[in-house]
């Protein structure tokens, strides 16, 4: 596919982030939540959804039209995945930061990857604020958890600590693609312990981190750059390295997926019980 296919086709590829007005969580709740989104009630609906892979974890109030509210903890994505438009729903996701699983819902991130579960299930103190996240408007979540969540939650010296080593791991690979060694060794931390703390905190490897971080750095690329230069650019080898990456998380190759050639739409992933 050449450059100007792919910016004429790239704009009518339906991901779910399309829909969203992203913003910075307030000061206050920065250490345990990095981004707000919001998606306001959707009636005219596309056919398909993809769910492009996310290495993060994201607390969601989905809200139906009459009412209805679902409060659901949503794990890291390791792959895409292609829904079929449902009835018109809003929604407020909440994207946590590195390292704010356990404080948050008294689990490791790796326990909620691929995984859909509700609020209320949770072992941590979140799950205290289920039922007054289920009842408030959407415009009232956000200065409720300001008021309620830093009192809610209390952290030892290493639990900052580890969050600190995550913060900036992060960092270094969304910035240069640095490499896993490099990034332990500015952090004097040994691989292992990297591994370590993206598992606990993230919920994936930093590798997996990383090519789920190139691949969205792709889909946000696309355009009028040939795709050597994109593949350069998001720290690839070459344009065959990133097709091959791209096909293997978003199960279709980079010309399917921008022609709209995607796979058929599955049902919505659905909610599971948390192993005690």
């Amino acid at each position: 596919m050449d450059a100007v296919t792919v910016m004429q086709n790239s704009a009518a590829v339906q991901t779910a982030d399309r829909f969203e007005d992203p913003y910075p969580a307030p000061e206050s709740l920065r250490p345990w939540i990095a981004e707000i989104g919001r998606i306001h009630t959707l009636t005219d609906l596309p056919t398909h959804f993809t769910h492009v892979p996310q290495a993060v974890t994201t607390l969601v109030l989905r809200t139906e039209p009459s009412g209805r509210r679902d409060t659901l903890v949503i794990g890291p994505r390791t792959r895409a995945t292609y829904a079929g438009a449902k009835a018109p729903a809003g929604c407020l996701r909440l994207r946590l930061a590195p390292g704010a699983v356990r404080p948050l819902f008294g689990v490791a991130a790796a326990d909620l990857t691929d995984r859909i579960l509700r609020l209320a299930d949770m072992p941590g103190p979140a799950a205290d604020l289920a039922r007054e996240l289920t009842e408030l408007d959407l415009d009232d979540v956000i200065p409720f958890l300001e008021s309620t969540l830093p009192q809610a939650l209390s952290e030892n010296a290493t639990r900052r600590e580890h969050r600190r080593l995550l913060d900036s791991a992060v960092a270094a690979i969304d910035g240069d693609a640095t490499p896993l060694r490099d990034v332990a060794t500015r952090l004097s931390v040994s691989e292992r312990q990297l591994r370590n703390l993206f598992t606990t905190g993230v919920g994936v490897s930093p590798k997996h981190y990383a090519r789920i971080t190139r691949v969205r750095q792709v889909i946000d690329a696309a355009g009028n750059t040939p795709w050597s230069d994109i593949a350069v650019a998001t720290g690839y080898y070459d344009q065959s390295h990133l097709t091959a990456d791209f096909r293997s998380l978003m199960g279709v190759t980079p010309d399917r997926f921008f022609k709209g050639k995607l796979p058929e739409p599955t049902a919505c992933q659905s909610v599971t019980a948390l192993a005690r």
